[in-house]
């Protein structure tokens, strides 16, 4: 689960904004075995996601822009990003999941969270 914002007081207001913005969507949001959450962590460098069983606490899938493959790959990082959603979408239906849920974890559905969105839509992945 989230951790509570209180144990992130050093954190800077910006970071705080998107743990509070995350908090509130992580409570409505549950993956479950018929429909698992898709779970999207951005760094400043790196996008990594996660198809997650809640119940079983279980991940089901991932990509990242940190395996080989994708890290030789050429383009710009929304470019990898929807790489990275075609990846996770191939794998999460090789698992047997065809629908998810998307959690944005607090980040806009904007650039490459949007780009990782659309990737994996077009692979097949229903949201």
């Amino acid at each position: 689960m989230a951790a509570s914002l209180s144990s992130h007081r050093t954190a800077n207001a910006k970071t705080r904004a998107r743990l509070r913005r995350q908090l509130r969507v992580r409570k409505k949001i549950f993956g479950t075995p018929e429909r698992p959450r898709l779970v999207v962590t951005r760094s400043a460098r790196h996008v990594v996601a996660q198809v997650v069983d809640d119940t079983a606490g279980h991940t089901l899938a991932s990509a990242s822009t940190l395996e080989a493959d994708l890290r030789a790959s050429d383009g710009d990082k929304t470019a990898r990003a929807r790489q990275v959603g075609a990846l996770v979408a191939d794998r999460a239906k090789a698992a047997g999941v065809s629908a998810v849920v998307f959690d944005r974890a607090g980040n806009r559905y904007q650039g490459r969270v949007a780009a990782l969105a659309d990737g994996a839509r077009e692979a097949g992945l229903e949201f």
